[in-house]
């Protein structure tokens, strides 16, 4: 019979009562709860700490610092109460202290009555360090005292920091005061330099100014001098022009008197005459255009009527047998028609001989006509036009006589102003021998502001200046110089996560080690029919890996769906764990089939040994030697780096390497169970009764 099919029998044995399908329920079921119970209790406890019962004490009763209060234990305990890392109780001290010992409480942390006044004392002549009290109970659980002083030190360094950031703020913020108070200095030194610069410029502009002034006097007085002369002439002169404005207002006014009252009653009838002086030269005009044009056609057409003529009289009078009665009328008619082509050449010859005088005369007439129309359209106003230009000469007439009453007075004045020239010219020399002793005093005040103003700006430039931003950077580096930059490949999301590759395969040894319990490491239908020993090795260890399959996908469905467990290769994971499950079945087969009931001590033995030497909790470095050196040897050293990297993620290297170990155990486990299986087959006296019976 093949191993399958023995397998098969093997495991169809359990489905013949309901005792047997209990057990088979209880197989697949006992890893499951094994590894889930185990993982779910150490699911995410870092989660859950805000559960733990926890003793605050603020005895702080606040300082002042730079004029502003500070409460250091309430902003601790507001950062505490946000925070939510424990189950805070704001208690007395005594009642922190009973309770950490009856364990009420797990630990207690105290800020001082006097915490907040040494923290104030770091801006002060005598700075202390505050400290904050912590107690804890490890017979209450030393894991929670741990985890606590990892705690505690974050919030001592948050602490510190905060409390050296005041101070060092203060410190920034006196440079800044003291650098704003120099550049402001050097401000009113440089404004001082300049005011004094430009008074010394001014002092030696006075001084030049001066002296040119004395020069400029004295020419004021001699020009003043001519001035007068040119005023005495200017005088004369605007008097003549006077007296010519008079005489001329005179003879105007005495024709206006005679013509006014003609132009005011005759302006129509001037203006219809001409009007009609406008009009006549217009059609003269036009009408002797017309004669230059027409002269010389008039000439043609009374030669060509005479021609005319001429042949009608030949025709009927000279030629002819009987001479027609017309013909001393037309002999009158052919003479007239000669005369009149005579005067028109004669009229032809005139108008080409008189040419230009034609063009003068035409361009006089229309000079005429636009002089003749533009008094027509004047004429109604000639009145008022005259009237004006007679105001105007007596206005100009008054003007006259004005410039020359002021010129009297300019020469009058002039002769004043030169007296005032002279005591001027004296004055001006008396002021700029002052001007060139102030420019001297005034150049070596500048020289001493502008040291002054250097020596302020050097000063402020050695003092530094920190705004808002850059004063809280630097506060904040030199209150906390060091800053750890963590970045984490491949982080596992909890407690439970992490520590799940070394449950798992815990389970599936368990697993295993129970199934042997109820399954025959060898089957007994293979040995009693003498099949060879490597079929009734696989006949053993098939029915407990297709197990292991089962409580494997038991197992980790639970994890995933039910306690929620995440992993990076879901399907490669669950593949992995049935080679687990496979090679687990497989040595605990070999240990059951070659040592008896002894065999299962030797499993639970290995097991032992495998979970202290596989590092699934602290690195194998920090367990001792016999551990290290058993590291290597053991399947589920491998198992677990393999399924670190399955669930979280990471390099496949280890995985692979973890596969072929497990083959390896397998082939080998099986290949030392056939050999067992073989030695089974021959009956002795330690078969037939063994020394220890389980």
């Amino acid at each position: 019979m093949r191993s399958p099919r023995l397998a098969a029998l093997e495991l169809r044995r359990f489905g013949r009562g309901k005792l047997p399908r209990a057990a088979l329920v209880a197989l697949l079921v006992l890893p499951l709860l094994y590894g889930a119970l185990y993982l779910w209790s150490f699911w995410d406890p870092y989660g859950r700490l805000d559960r733990i019962p926890v003793a605050l004490v603020n005895d702080d009763k606040g300082a002042t610092a730079g004029g502003k209060k500070l409460t250091a234990g309430d902003d601790i305990v507001a950062g505490l109460r946000d925070s939510r890392t424990f189950a805070w109780h704001e208690v007395s001290d005594a009642e922190a202290r009973e309770g950490v010992e009856d364990g009420t409480y797990y630990l207690s942390l105290t800020m001082p009555a006097d915490f907040s006044e040494r923290i104030a004392s770091s801006s002060g002549d005598s700075p202390e360090t505050g400290a904050l009290r912590v107690r804890t109970n490890d017979a209450n659980n030393y894991i929670v005292g741990q985890i606590s002083r990892t705690v505690f030190s974050e919030v001592r360094t948050a602490a510190s920091t905060k409390a050296s950031r005041t101070f060092l703020d203060k410190i920034f913020i006196s440079f800044s005061g003291i650098h704003d108070k120099t550049v402001t200095a050097a401000d009113g030194a440089d404004r001082l330099k300049g005011g004094i610069g430009k008074a010394e410029k001014g002092s030696k502009d006075l001084a030049d100014g001066l002296k040119d002034a004395k020069s400029g006097s004295g020419r004021l007085s001699k020009g003043l001098t001519k001035l007068t002369t040119g005023a005495s002439d200017l005088e004369d002169g605007s008097q003549r022009v006077a007296d010519g404005t008079q005489a001329l207002a005179d003879n105007v006014n005495g024709v206006y008197r005679k013509a006014g009252p003609f132009l005011k009653d005759n302006g129509k009838t001037i203006g219809d005459t001409a009007q009609l002086v406008a009009d006549s030269a217009k059609a003269v005009r036009h009408n002797l255009d017309v004669l230059v044009k027409l002269a010389p056609g008039a000439a043609r057409t009374a030669h060509a009527s005479s021609a005319v003529l001429d042949e009608v009289y030949r025709t009927h009078c000279e030629t002819a047998t009987l001479p027609d009665p017309i013909c001393p009328d037309l002999k009158k008619a052919r003479q007239a028609a000669a005369d009149v082509a005579t005067v028109a050449d004669d009229l032809n010859t005139l108008i080409a001989d008189q040419d230009g005088d034609l063009k003068t005369m035409q361009a006089n007439l229309g000079t005429l006509q636009t002089q003749a129309q533009a008094l027509a359209e004047r004429a109604p106003h000639l009145y008022e036009d005259v009237n004006d230009a007679v105001g105007k000469i007596n206005r100009l007439n008054d003007g006259a006589a004005e410039v020359a009453a002021g010129a009297k007075q300019l020469h009058a004045g002039l002769g004043t102003a030169g007296i005032g020239a002279v005591k001027l010219d004296q004055g001006i020399g008396t002021a700029e021998s002052g001007a060139e002793t102030l420019s001297g005093g005034m150049y070596k005040l500048v020289d001493g502001s502008g040291k002054l103003a250097g020596g302020l700006h050097d000063g402020a430039k050695k003092i530094p200046d920190y705004d808002r931003q850059d004063r809280d950077q630097r506060t904040g580096v030199m209150a906390d110089p060091v800053q750890l930059a963590t970045h984490d490949l491949h982080k596992a999301p909890n407690y439970g996560t992490g520590f799940a590759p070394y449950f798992i395969p815990l389970s599936l040894w368990v697993g295993a080690m129970v199934a042997y319990m109820l399954i025959p490491p060898l089957n007994r239908r293979a040995l009693a029919a003498g099949s060879p020993a490597w079929r009734i090795a696989l006949a053993g260890w098939l029915p407990v890996a297709a197990v292991g399959v089962l409580q494997t996908v038991a197992l980790m469905s639970v994890l995933h769906w039910a306690i929620g467990l995440q992993m990076a290769r879901a399907a490669g994971t669950v593949g992995f764990l049935f080679l687990v499950a496979a090679c687990f079945a497989a040595i605990v087969q070999w240990l059951n089939a070659r040592f008896g009931a002894a065999g299962r001590i030797l499993v639970l033995a290995l097991l032992m040994l495998q979970l202290t030497s596989a590092g699934g909790t602290y690195p194998v470095q920090t367990s001792p030697g016999f551990f290290n050196a058993l590291h290597p040897f053991l399947p589920m050293s491998y198992i677990v780096e393999a399924l670190r990297r399955l669930i979280t993620g990471g390099g496949l290297g280890p995985v692979w390497q973890a596969c072929g170990v497990l083959t390896a155990f397998t082939a080998g486990a099986l290949a030392l169970t056939a050999l067992a299986a073989r030695r089974r087959q021959v009956w002795t006296l330690d078969r037939l009764h063994p020394e220890l019976s389980l």
